[in-house]
């Protein structure tokens, strides 16, 4: 019989073994023919029971084993490590160094290395590190690797980058490791650097090598390296899945190149929800909402259910072009699949607020549990975007009874706040407030923030002293802000200056070329004018048409300055003569100083009556029943004109309407005439 049971085939045998009965039979012959007490035989029962996931049995075996050997300790400790039993992995390699024997070996501190990883526990991973040194350990190929994983992993890459220095043999998983870890450190630049001397050390990257280069590539914008790496994957024929494949659409997407990313997507052999969220979300960031919320339904088509990720672009799409009846769809789908989180509540009460439903904002906040910094930063701002500074304070003061800290983006939704609603005194108590008493030192956005209030108010002056004494440079908002109070209130001496200094900044912004050239214009500086055109077509930059949105029906009718091709513009035309002559009654005048075109003054004032924004008005007014809220979404600031004219629209026909400003200011969005939205309810 003993024969029958030598070593080989006694290692055969409990490997091959998969039935607990079966299991139970070999324990008994081992111990009938003493097989149990071969030097490495307890260990592989010990892995044998754990891989049928009796751990009881398991533990047994250990504890009857007599001086149990180093292989004995090890099955027992990898049991735990394959369950996840962290803790215990710990605890056994503490058991096993306080008794002084048996010595651990490469595989104990590969283990536990690996348990200390997956808890982030440092502190326990460094007494290990230095236990493994003291024995000699601190060059095994093994050892390294774990001890560089777990450096990544806590995000320790400094320690990491000393340990890879000092390994004697880098393998791929070592590569792979610093990459990874780098681009989870939120370090893509050093990513990349690890991977060109990776190639220049000859090595080969795999497909995981490939993903968290891609990653470093979207995360730092280097489409330079993330082109080469795409082609290098295709030269060589480096095999892909679903992960890698998701990883070039994630990159091409985020960094706008987003027909590429489509091909990319296109082409992908299996498509799983990461793969269509991240061209959904790629959409959104870019400012093509449209075209996020056609893919979330196609997505739908092919009988995925969209996760937390599409979900909150789609309803950060429907913030961004003011579409309310899909996002309340999104709400109610979101309410009926998800735990509603933090994230999800975020990102749905901004909607509510950018779609112009403040209250139903407002009522959701009130609604969501766990409430934390980022919600309330964004109710704060929601209130500001409405021109409610009070509200937007009173809020501030209630979430400074909670345990949470207001930050710099509280202080920064809290000044624009008081920016919109003309509450310059507020401001400058709160400005001054953060700075003493919170002890927050400025940034560009609170700057950026003071500015505009005090500009707004018409203290152009107090906001040029503001900007001199800042500490660093300022930056091109800064200066916008105070050139379009300078517009706004015909402080044209200073608003050259501000104008000049915003050239001098060079921006990429074809809106902030407008009003440069608007407030030159209006100062009669022709020359200046046409410096500043001759400019914007020398950058191949032209000016983006202005448009307004208006949501009817779940559909969104776009409209343009004396656009003519909507089916109903003759009764457009018809009732804003109407209302034309009911606002002259009230006092109501063009604001002709708002064309910037050598024209006659009726020219003028025949532009203005068709400007986009009265035209989606009209038509709001038109196609919905009496007392309904009209909410129009824009791609450009308002005009002084405009801002008039609504006032007294409203007080005529006794209607609220919402005027906000479009979040992605210069993008065309797709047409949307002929597209109605809506969440698939068997979905």
């Amino acid at each position: 019989m003993l024969s029958a049971l030598s070593r080989p085939s006694l290692k055969h045998l409990l490997r091959s073994c998969s039935d607990a009965q079966a299991l139970v039979q070999i324990h008994a012959l081992m111990l009938v023919t003493g097989s149990l007490y071969y030097p490495h035989s307890s260990g592989h029962l010990i892995s044998a029971y754990a891989r049928i996931g009796d751990l009881a049995a398991a533990h047994s075996v250990f504890r009857t084993a007599s001086n149990p050997n180093i292989s004995t300790w090890n099955a027992l400790i990898i049991a735990h490590s394959r369950r996840g039993s962290l803790d215990q992995v710990l605890r056994l390699y503490r058991l096993l160094v306080s008794q002084g024997r048996p010595r651990p070996d490469s595989s104990t501190f590969t283990v536990t290395l690996k348990a200390c990883a997956q808890s982030f526990d440092l502190r326990s991973g460094q007494e290990v590190i230095a236990h493994a040194s003291d024995l000699g350990y601190s060059h095994d190929v093994f050892v390294c690797s774990s001890v560089l994983n777990m450096y990544a992993k806590c995000g320790k890459m400094d320690d990491a980058m000393r340990v890879f220095d000092e390994m004697p043999k880098k393998d791929i998983v070592s590569w792979t490791t610093m990459i990874t870890g780098f681009v989870n450190a939120g370090n893509p630049v050093e990513a990349i650097e690890v991977y060109r001397k990776m190639q220049a050390e000859g090595v080969e990257g795999d497909g995981i090598v490939m993903v968290g280069l891609l990653q470093a590539c979207a995360a730092f914008g280097d489409m330079g390296i993330g082109q080469s790496v795409h082609g290098h994957m295709l030269r060589h024929h480096i095999e892909t899945d679903v992960v890698v494949e998701t990883s070039l659409v994630d990159m091409y997407a985020k960094n706008g190149f987003l027909e590429t990313a489509h091909i990319a997507f296109e082409k992908m052999s299996s498509k799983n929800v990461v793969s269509w969220s991240a061209l959904i979300s790629g959409y959104t960031q870019n400012g093509f909402a449209s075209d996020a919320l056609w893919m979330l339904i196609k997505m739908q088509e092919f009988g995925l259910c969209p996760d937390s990720v599409a979900l909150v672009s789609a309803i950060l799409a429907c913030s961004h072009i003011g579409f309310l009846k899909l996002g309340k769809s999104i709400h109610g789908f979101i309410m009926r699949r998800f735990d509603f989180d933090h994230i999800l509540g975020t990102a749905v009460i901004d909607m509510y607020s950018k779609c112009g439903s403040l209250l139903s904002a407002r009522e959701l906040f009130d609604r969501v549990c766990s409430r934390d910094l980022i919600s309330w930063n964004t109710m704060i701002a929601s209130y500001g975007v409405h021109g409610h500074g009070k509200e937007a304070l009173s809020t501030f003061l209630e979430m400074s009874k909670t345990e949470l800290k207001p930050d710099h983006a509280t202080f920064a939704s809290l000044l624009s706040a008081f920016s919109h609603s003309g509450l310059v005194e507020d401001g400058r108590h709160w400005f001054n407030l953060m700075r003493q008493e919170y002890r927050f030192d400025p940034s560009d956005k609170h700057y950026v923030c003071m500015v505009d209030l005090l500009a707004r108010a018409g203290h152009v002056e107090e906001a040029c002293e503001l900007i001199q004494s800042m500490p660093d440079e300022p930056g091109v908002a800064v200066w916008v802000a105070l050139l379009s109070g300078c517009h706004n209130h015909k402080k044209l001496e200073l608003g050259q200056y501000a104008a000049g200094k915003v050239l001098e900044l060079c921006p990429d912004d074809s809106g902030i070329y407008s009003l440069v050239s608007n407030v030159f214009a209006m100062a009669k500086n022709w020359d200046k004018v046409v410096e500043v055109r001759r400019r914007m077509k020398n950058m191949g930059t032209r000016k983006v048409p202005g448009y307004s949105l208006v949501e009817v029906g779940g559909k969104l009718h776009a409209f343009r300055m004396e656009d003519r091709s909507h089916p109903q513009y003759e009764r457009i035309m018809d009732l804003l003569k109407r209302l034309d002559f009911e606002m002259r009654k009230l006092g109501y005048k063009p604001k002709t100083e708002f064309v910037f075109h050598d024209l006659d003054e009726d020219v003028k004032e025949r532009m203005l009556g068709n400007h986009s924004e009265k035209l989606a008005i009209a038509f709001g007014l038109l196609t919905t029943s009496p007392g309904t809220r009209i909410v129009i979404i824009k791609n450009l600031r308002i005009c002084g004109d405009c801002h008039d004219a609504i006032k007294c629209i409203s007080e005529i026909v006794n209607r609220e309407i919402v005027s906000t400003l479009e979040f992605f200011l210069n993008r065309i969005i797709s047409p949307l005439h002929d597209r109605v939205y809506s969440i698939p309810s068997n979905h």
